[in-house]
């Protein structure tokens, strides 16, 4: 059976009586190399475990499951429960649970399917879930690589480099838990129904440890966020609704000197190992204070 032909998709979910939710983003494969490709380039055959999220009718699903020895979906969607029992029949090596990957405990899931063996995670995710999706997986440190096809723009947002118009909160959030590479484009054309934007593959390597040092975890991502939440401001004053209750406007530009930087720079300006100093010169300041 073809998953990924117009026809067939048709067939089968009529048969079924199942219609696209637009809440839940579903659009389907009609490029049968697309999956082929995913599959090839997750990891699967080395890892031998996969959870993917998102199966839909199961056209990756069925690529995985030739490579992997087994294959665990996350499926949210109800009505897309029998049409995987019929499309996915000649595999014994599958298994779905319906459930919401936002509110499972994925390292729990792993361990329940998998014992002590690796994993990887693959999936097709709806552009709505993309952000906590991702949040989710990575910070599950359940996986040895994580592949996801995404909204294109939200993949180059997560590789931006410092500098560019991209480049954001997440891009750093994720690029200090993972390695993040996109690996190709998919044409909003090869999805039924056609979505109104190109799509990406991404694959993200988890770190062993995260990719800079610092003092105090959850101050250097509120600086972050704070950096990014008025990115048009400079530093200095991005950075005063985290630290006025302690610091002054004088002493926030003394810190953000301290460091290297201009007191006119911009957070967007400003890389990982820029924020992790930042990070540990404020918790310094704070500590004494």
């Amino acid at each position: 059976m073809n998953l990924c032909d117009i026809n067939t998709i048709r067939t089968v979910l009529g048969r079924h009586g199942f219609h696209f939710s637009r809440s839940l983003g579903q659009n389907f494969l009609t490029d049968a190399s697309v999956p082929q490709r995913i599959a090839e380039m997750s990891g699967a055959a080395e890892a031998k475990n996969v959870v993917e999220v998102g199966p839909g009718m199961g056209c990756l699903t069925a690529e995985l499951c030739r490579r992997a020895e087994k294959v665990v979906a996350v499926e949210l969607d109800r009505a897309l429960l029998p049409v995987l029992d019929e499309t996915l029949a000649e595999f014994d090596n599958f298994e779905v649970v319906q459930g919401d990957v936002l509110s499972l405990d994925l390292a729990e899931l792993c361990r329940e399917k998998f014992g002590d063996g690796h994993a990887v995670a693959c999936a097709n995710l709806p552009y709505y879930i993309t952000t906590p999706a991702i949040t989710s997986l990575l910070e599950s440190s359940a996986f040895e690589q994580i592949t996801v096809m995404v909204q294109k723009e939200v993949a180059q947002r997560i590789c931006a480099t410092p500098g560019t118009a991209a480049y954001s909160a997440f891009s750093i959030y994720v690029q200090y838990h993972a390695a993040a590479e996109i690996l190709f484009d998919v044409p909003a054309d090869c999805f039924i129904p056609q979505p109104k934007v190109d799509s990406a593959v991404l694959r993200l390597t988890p770190l062993k440890e995260p990719a800079v040092k610092t003092q105090d975890e959850k101050l250097f991502f509120a600086l972050v966020r704070a950096a990014f939440n008025m990115r048009r401001k400079t530093l200095v004053n991005a950075l005063g609704p985290v630290l006025s209750t302690s610091m002054g406007k004088e002493e926030i530009t003394e810190l953000v000197q301290s460091v290297g930087l201009d007191a006119r720079v911009r957070g967007e300006r400003l890389s990982l190992q820029d924020f992790a100093r930042l990070a540990d010169a404020a918790a310094e300041r704070l500590a004494s204070a």
